[in-house]
């Protein structure tokens, strides 16, 4: 973490003596600093902070890739918790930032709050942009291992390795890497589940609105699956919430997830019942609250976006 947080200095001291030489060392070292650097894109004060997005060149998704940071008003002068929102099927990084209503109680509590796109984009694979459920809009927070997709579709890589090393370089005199939560939507309450399942005490806490929790039994879920990690069930249940459920030994956990009574997709693709009965069973700490007449849009998220992040703040802040 210390060697990531200063490499932009190193760069800034070697750049010009790196660059003059024509060698293998060269290559390397700048391929470093590309892959670290990011590029401001967007900028607008909020709640005393700063919404930013940046995008950069991913090394695990081989293409650019956009994040948004919110840096609460406390991140000018001290280093904050961060707290990472993954998205849902057709979400680049713009729709929580724009209707999430994340700033306001991020500034009260003190984090920051990082928004990852939700696929690799212009990759310029056949089929990419054939549906909504599959391909760009729909990485699924997987690392693909079927040959068209496996180069790029790495998001779960991306997720819980690849961004925070790019965060904690660019940003780290204003982000806490050693302090990080994980929450998001839909396919990304599926990610946030699953990240924090599958590295138990990375992240401090995780919560959900309307998550996909048994990807192996329902539409959507089987559709992306199949389709990045082939015809092994097994490889399948190492990104379903229910299955990890079962076999999670890691630090206690404590999960709050909204979901919406008149959800269009909640008996046919969310399933949070077969997850309440896997964390019965296992042990694990589940708030899942049912919330009269919401569907799933960002009024569920918005409504009770404060909720979540006092939640993770509760553990953040600790």
């Amino acid at each position: 973490m210390i060697i990531v947080s200063i490499l932009p200095h190193i760069r800034t001291c070697f750049t010009d003596l790196i660059l003059s030489q024509n060698t293998v060392y060269a290559i390397i070292f700048d391929n470093i600093f590309v892959n670290m650097s990011v590029k401001e894109v967007a900028s607008n004060r909020s709640f005393g902070g700063w919404q930013k997005v940046y995008e950069h060149e991913s090394k695990e998704c081989k293409c650019t890739m956009r994040f948004g940071v919110y840096f609460p008003p406390q991140a000018e002068s001290k280093k904050c918790p961060a707290l990472y929102y993954l998205s849902g099927l057709t979400c680049t990084e713009q729709n929580v930032v724009t209707k999430g209503g994340t700033q306001g109680p991020a500034a009260k509590q003190g984090l920051v709050i990082i928004t990852p796109d939700t696929s690799p984009r212009g990759c310029n694979i056949e089929g990419e942009d054939e549906g909504y459920d599959f391909g760009s809009g729909a990485g699924f927070y997987v690392n693909a291992t079927e040959e068209k997709w496996k180069t790029n579709y790495r998001m779960y890589a991306y997720v819980t390795k690849e961004l925070p090393q790019v965060i904690s370089a660019n940003f780290g005199d204003k982000v806490d890497g050693d302090k990080m939560s994980i929450f998001g939507h839909s396919m990304g309450g599926h990610g946030a589940l699953v990240c924090a399942l599958k590295e138990p005490g990375k992240y401090k806490s995780v919560s959900a609105f309307a998550p996909i929790v048994n990807p192996m039994q329902c539409p959507w879920g089987q559709k992306a699956l199949g389709g990045y990690l082939g015809s092994d069930k097994e490889a399948h249940k190492e990104y379903d919430a229910c299955e990890l459920g079962k076999k999670y030994k890691g630090p206690a956990l404590d999960i709050l997830i909204d979901q919406g009574t008149s959800d269009q997709f909640l008996q046919r693709e969310l399933l949070p019942d077969h997850f309440k009965i896997v964390c019965v069973d296992a042990g694990i700490k589940l708030n899942l609250r049912f919330q009269e007449g919401y569907d799933h849009s960002y009024f569920l998220m918005s409504s009770f976006m404060e909720d979540h992040i006092n939640h993770h703040a509760k553990y953040l802040n600790a």
